[in-house]
């Protein structure tokens, strides 16, 4: 468990981030009341975390020193940035200026250097930190591992932890360039059309749909998947170890695939069609009235 004020001395008490501020309507929908005073937010310690005693009162002087929220707001307010264990971790106040507790959920979170950059993303589930109640300030770690890192030099002070607001874009299909250049017209307009009926993903999501799985007549088994990336960063797949289960539930085929700069851009789906060959089949004649392709796990 990572603690507060590892390389901190007693004498010297300071906050080493910025704060942002969103409203909480932006955030979660979430209108509040009615109110014109300010908001000073009172220390509450989350009950998963131990906190030394010592430490706790570093939390309380910082956040008696952080200024004020109008209402209806939810906020951000950095305390310290460290790198251990070869990670980013990000300790901060999640404040609530709202008159009532909140839940947090899955949410895109940007450190930002000074100037700002963009350091770092990553997808959190802050639904972790618990209710965060009213009128009040939870601090909390937030550990970017390193392939969420995106700068090489991340300053001590000066940057912030902002929530990233998802852009409401529409997720669209990304053909590979052999796709591209081999499909009908006819066919990657129905694509496109299909991809777009298709429910929202949520952030961060991947999954995987079977389009079409048919056999041939030397027994190979060809299945048509779209990879759809729920991410807002794009992914590389190198290594894809696919299940392939008929009507009843049986196992059709398993096997894995070795891909060379297979990329699905952020928010994109991306059709393929893996080939299990003649030996991979484990059924002659499965039923494929319906079907379903999954990641398989090592056993």
């Amino acid at each position: 468990m990572f603690s507060f004020f590892k390389r901190n001395k007693k004498n010297n008490i300071e906050k080493q981030g910025d704060d942002s501020v969103i409203s909480s309507q932006e955030l979660i929908d979430e209108e509040g009341t009615v109110e014109e005073q300010e908001v000073h937010t009172v220390l509450v310690l989350p009950p998963s975390l131990t906190i030394p005693q010592e430490s706790e009162y570093v939390l309380r002087f910082l956040n008696n020193e952080l200024p004020p929220l109008k209402p209806n707001q939810i906020s951000l307010a950095g305390i310290e940035l460290r790198t251990e264990d070869n990670k980013l971790i990000v300790s901060a106040f999640v404040r609530n200026s709202l008159a009532k507790g909140i839940h947090l959920s899955e949410t895109s979170l940007l450190l930002i250097g000074p100037n700002g950059e963009q350091l770092a993303r990553k997808v959190f589930n802050l639904a972790d930190i618990g209710e965060i109640p009213a009128k009040s300030s939870v601090p909390w770690h937030f550990v970017f591992e390193k392939s969420d890192v995106l700068s090489e030099s991340i300053p001590s002070h000066g940057w912030k932890l902002a929530f990233e607001l998802r852009k409401t874009e529409t997720h669209r299909i990304d053909f590979h360039e052999t796709w591209e250049n081999a499909l009908p017209q006819e066919e990657k307009d129905k694509l496109r059309k299909m991809v777009e009926g298709l429910p929202a993903l949520k952030q961060g999501e991947v999954n995987f749909l079977g389009l079409q799985a048919k056999e041939t007549e030397n027994g190979d088994l060809h299945v048509t998947v779209l990879i759809r990336n729920g991410n807002t960063k794009n992914i590389q797949i190198h290594q894809l170890p696919l299940l392939v289960e008929d009507a009843s539930g049986a196992v059709v085929a398993k096997g894995g695939f070795t891909l060379d700069n297979f990329e699905i851009k952020a928010n994109t789906s991306k059709p393929w069609t893996f080939i299990f060959p003649k030996e991979l089949v484990l059924i002659e004649k499965p039923d494929l009235s319906k079907w379903k392709v999954s990641i398989a796990e090592n056993n």
